[in-house]
This record gives structure tokens, C-alpha cells and sequence, in this order.
């Protein structure tokens, strides 16, 4: 879908559970992303640290495994799917602390002339929803799917 760099990435059998491994200096490091209902339509997006031996999931672990920009990639691609699946989601992303917030912006605002002509995205800044401007942090990021009329 995008013009990035990604890691391979499975999905479960509800689309809405995708895992993936990173790769670096730290060695291979699992990696789940997942897509949590809030309300009918409106998704919290996720991802972190997948514990094979304990099941367990964090998402706040930093791994600090050199390959950020191919995890953002593979998590842009992991949104663009889920869409596809579910073509009338919304799915909300904010981090675990501002400066993963911060990052995932740097992120979106670098890939953002290819996610326009297929997305709305919004941004919540003083507790208001607005349309995603660059050069404006923001608390969360909200987005979903144009409808493309052929």
C-alpha cells in the first residue's frame, strides 16, 4: 500500500489481532498490533511487545531496536488493511506517553501525501476533533477510510 519499508505481518482469523517481528541489534523481537472496539465503528489501535513464553503484551516496553521506520510502515499498512476488511472503521491512535504520540505524528505527517486521497484523518487538540494540519501536535489521531466513487 505504501511506499515503506514493512515487516511481514499475519492477521488472526478476526482481521483484528496482527503480529509481525522486528528485527536489529536487540535480535528478533515479536510484535503484536491490535485493533480494540470502543464504540460501534470506532477502533483504538495498539500495538507493542508480544511475549511468546508468558502471552503477555506491552505497550509501553521500549525496545529501542533501531527499524522504527519499518515498524511505522508495517503499522500504516496494518491500518490500511484492517480498512479494507472493515471499510466503514474508525480507527483511533494515541500513545502511551506524548513522545510515542509525538512519533507516531512525525509519522503521519511524513507519509501524509499518500494517506489523504484514502483517508480522513483528524486530530484532537483541546479536547476538539479537527482536520489533521502539519505543524500542530496533537493528543490523538483519528482516522478512516474516503469513500471512492468510481
Amino acid at each position: 500500500m505504501f511506499v515503506a519499508e514493512k515487516y511481514e505481518y499475519t492477521a488472526d482469523k478476526t482481521f483484528k489481532v496482527y503480529s509481525f517481528i522486528s528485527y536489529g541489534p536487540k535480535g528478533a523481537i515479536h510484535k503484536i498490533a491490535k485493533f480494540n472496539e470502543l464504540y460501534a465503528d470506532i477502533y483504538n489501535f495498539g500495538f507493542g511487545d508480544h511475549d511468546l513464553v508468558s502471552g503477555a503484551f506491552s505497550d509501553t516496553r521500549i525496545s529501542n531496536n533501531e527499524d522504527m521506520s519499518i515498524i511505522m510502515g508495517t503499522l500504516g499498512n496494518i491500518v490500511y488493511d484492517f480498512t479494507n476488511v472493515f471499510p466503514n472503521a474508525k480507527v483511533m491512535i494515541r500513545g502511551t506517553s506524548i513522545a510515542r504520540t509525538r512519533l507516531y505524528q512525525m509519522h503521519i505527517n511524513r507519509f501524509l501525501p499518500q494517506l489523504e486521497p484514502l483517508f480522513l484523518i483528524y486530530g484532537l487538540r483541546n479536547e476538539r476533533w479537527e482536520s489533521l494540519k502539519q505543524g500542530r501536535n496533537y493528543d490523538a489521531f483519528l482516522s478512516y477510510r474516503r469513500i471512492i466513487i468510481q
